[in-house]
């Protein structure tokens, strides 16, 4: 009994080994991958030659569709909001000389997807950023009359849950249509200066969307997962190791609300 039980300790002891050395190996790649850009300029442009980026009127998603045109694509712009689709639209086929197309569409409507097949017929996508940041339209109303503080953590709390299926849903498709040369990842970045984090001002870790999104095009083949910047993927390691109960504890959302406050910019 005692020779067995020395075995099983072996053998966790072995098994927690190998997932710490296979999460060194990432990070390692990760740090290359900053300082090293494997990809070359013409990779994502051999995938096709147009990009659909969704939510692209602000924030990750204009800059995704700036950095994807400087890249050499042609890219289309999909957002609820006309005239800034038109102006986004203007200023990158004056700067770097793409093509562009919009399509005003609202993803809170459910309507909007054979207008949308429509206006991407014949092209050659080869690259789709699905960026539309949305609420799930059954929210109840009687939280309108929470106090903001609750509020936000309520739209914090059902966010997480959308992005906790998003993940895992397109782990799943990525795992099914691999073989078949498609990459699909996830990016899970946290502070980020865009209009949905009203402006939260920069530092080593809020990054610009911008910075992030010229960053996180480095990390396309890393896996169906990452942060998309190399100080994101040091702050989530450091996050893993704070037991759960201690991040939804109230003193950490209050002390976490009260840094949002302090390090938001008005507009």
């Amino acid at each position: 009994m005692g020779v067995a039980l020395e075995q099983f300790f072996i053998f966790v002891g072995l098994l927690a080994c190998l997932a710490y050395l296979v999460k060194c190996v990432r990070f390692s790649k990760c740090i290359f991958l900053h300082f090293w850009k494997v990809l070359p300029r013409s990779f994502l442009k051999s995938m096709g030659q147009w990009a659909v980026i969704t939510g692209a009127g602000d924030g990750i998603g204009k800059a995704y569709s700036f950095e994807l045109a400087r890249q050499g694509l042609n890219v289309v712009l999909i957002s609820r909001t006309l005239k800034k689709l038109q102006a986004i639209a203007a200023e990158i086929e004056c700067t770097t000389g793409s093509s562009v197309k919009i399509i005003q569409a609202d993803f809170t409507k459910d309507n909007i997807y054979e207008h949308i097949r429509e206006k991407l017929e014949g092209l050659e996508i080869g690259i789709l950023v699905n960026n539309v940041g949305m609420l799930p339209n059954f929210l109840p109303s009687h939280f309108l009359d929470t106090p903001d503080e609750i509020q936000s953590l309520i739209h914090c709390n059902i966010t997480s849950v959308v992005k906790a299926f998003v993940c895992t849903f397109s782990k799943a498709l990525q795992a099914e249509y691999k073989r078949k040369g498609i990459i699909i990842q996830v990016l899970t970045p946290y502070a980020v200066s865009t209009p949905m984090t009203k402006y939260l001002n920069t530092n080593m870790v809020t990054k610009t969307a911008d910075e992030f999104v010229k960053e996180s095009l480095n990390y396309v083949m890393i896996g169906d997962e990452t942060c998309g910047c190399l100080i994101h993927e040091i702050l989530r390691s450091f996050l893993n190791l704070i037991p759960s109960w201690v991040l939804y504890s109230s003193t950490f959302q209050k002390k976490y609300m009260d840094y949002l406050k302090h390090n938001t910019n008005t507009i």
